[in-house]
């Protein structure tokens, strides 16, 4: 069942998204060549403490394995779920997928954004345009009486025009109280699943991930870093969105 949330409850999760969106700006400012993922999840962590709020995913379970950061960080074939390390350095010419999640007072807010470290290929940018302009086509969907599948064949359609592909084994997702609730939201029109109204106070996170090359992935040796099967670069971009009766409202908007 997907949770409705009231007025009260979307208030203070504008809260916590606030905050996680704000995190994030401000870490996506230190990006640079030389500086080490470490350190840019350790300014997360620092910001996060400063605002009173939990990142959602240190120690994130899921099964034996745990997550060692407070943010994820992916560099330009990594889709999803990078670790920080105090051995990798940014270099010019990387992209970058930082997100960024928090809990506050019981709701979690749940943003992401690609940054290009220095000067990027051109390939690299438009990947990371055609993925940004998706989120915001795909954002102008979620209004009541609308369907799930008008917001994933709309970020589908934007990516396929433009030559790039999504990725099929990571989706988007609810959020609220749980920091994945249902429906689960994919990046393209999956007939075998279910496509239901969107309704006023569903809240959503909407995030395109984004293949250069095929729309193949696999997991590393890690167990959490999700790369490109083809070695090729991805792009991800995400916001929170809560589907209101004025349209939709996106938490995490700074």
């Amino acid at each position: 069942m997907i949770p409705i949330k009231s007025a009260r409850e979307i208030d203070k999760m504008r809260i916590a998204c606030r905050t996680a969106s704000d995190v994030l700006d401000r870490v996506s400012e230190l990006i640079r060549p030389g500086i080490s993922t470490k350190e840019i999840d350790q300014a997360a962590a620092d910001l996060m403490q400063d605002a009173g709020v939990r990142s959602a995913f240190l120690g994130y379970r899921l099964g034996h394995r745990v997550f060692p950061g407070n943010i994820c960080i992916s560099l330009n074939d990594e889709i999803v779920h990078g670790m920080p390390s105090q051995n990798r350095f940014l270099k010019s010419g990387d992209i970058v997928s930082i997100d960024t999640g928090v809990q506050l007072n019981g709701y979690y807010g749940d943003s992401a954004i690609t940054v290009g470290v220095g000067e990027i290929s051109p390939e690299a940018k438009k990947l990371m345009d055609v993925t940004r302009e998706s989120l915001e086509l795909a954002i102008d969907k979620a209004r009541p009486g609308n369907r799930l599948f008008d917001i994933c064949g709309t970020v589908e359609r934007h990516v396929t025009s433009n030559g790039f592909t999504v990725v099929r084994e990571f989706v988007g997702h609810g959020i609220g109280t749980q920091m994945h609730e249902e429906p689960q939201v994919p990046n393209y029109v999956d007939r075998r699943g279910e496509n239901p109204r969107l309704k006023e106070g569903m809240v959503l996170a909407i995030e395109p991930m984004v293949n250069a090359g095929k729309p193949g992935s696999r997991v590393k040796a890690d167990k959490w870093t999700a790369v490109t099967e083809d070695g090729k670069y991805s792009a991800h971009f995400e916001h929170t969105v809560a589907i209101t009766a004025d349209g939709p409202w996106v938490l995490t908007r700074p």
